[in-house]
This record gives structure tokens, C-alpha cells and sequence, in this order.
């Protein structure tokens, strides 16, 4: 036979594993739908929206561009981006060589294929797509 003691101690031990299993969890990533990362607005400065619906696009300073992206256990993996093909002198074009993202707080980094830095943009106001 089974004390009440043990019965409730058993009861607190599931009800703690049931609540951590339904969490997202302190190291769950922070999603990136609907967000705007940048500076919108402003020439030479470059600025990306993520929506809800897995598209991206924004301008790298000098061309615009889309895309695809989707949220991976570590972040945000970037894919079929495409761009016009402008020449804008002085213009750093990084973000369109971008693959993969990870936020922290409000800066979003960015790396290339090789995981290699590329340049973080900070969280602004969401600005949808027209």
C-alpha cells in the first residue's frame, strides 16, 4: 500500500516533469517573425524584416533583396536569397552573404555559410512588407 506521502511526492514529480516538457525554456530562441532588425528608411544603412509567413527581405545598404528563412535550434537559417545587382560605392553589401542568424536580445548577428561573422543589426519597430 502506497502512504499519502509518497502518493503526493510522486504527484509533484510528474506535475514538475509535465511543466518542464511543455516549456519553451530559458535557452529556447527568441522568434524572429515579424521583426525588423536595422534602420528603415535610411540610405546606405542596411535593414531586414522577417515575417510570420517564413519570407524575408529588406535592403543591404545599396540593393534590396529576398528571401526564405526558417528558425533552427540555434537560431535562424537564411536561404534563397535573392538581390538586384546595383553597384553602390562604399557600400559594405554583407548581409545579403548571410546564412544563418542568432538573437540576442534585441541584436540580431549574422554569419556566412563557413560561420563566419558578418555584421548584427539592432531590433526596431516591425515594419510589414507592401
Amino acid at each position: 500500500m502506497i502512504s499519502n506521502r509518497t502518493a503526493t511526492a510522486a504527484l509533484v514529480v510528474a506535475a514538475a516533469f509535465a511543466l518542464a516538457g511543455c516549456s519553451g525554456g530559458a535557452d529556447a530562441p527568441a522568434s524572429v517573425a515579424d521583426t525588423t532588425w536595422g534602420t528603415p528608411d535610411t540610405e546606405g544603412k542596411p535593414v531586414i524584416t522577417f515575417t510570420a509567413d517564413g519570407g524575408l527581405g529588406g535592403n543591404d545598404g545599396c540593393n534590396v533583396f529576398g528571401g526564405n528563412w526558417s528558425e533552427t535550434q540555434n537560431g535562424v537559417e537564411i536561404s534563397d536569397v535573392f538581390s538586384t545587382m546595383m553597384f553602390c560605392e562604399g557600400v559594405d553589401t554583407w548581409l545579403t552573404e548571410a546564412n544563418a542568424a542568432v538573437v540576442d536580445g534585441d541584436t540580431i548577428t549574422f554569419s556566412d555559410e563557413d560561420g563566419k561573422e558578418l555584421g548584427s543589426l539592432d531590433k526596431t519597430e516591425f515594419t510589414a512588407p507592401e
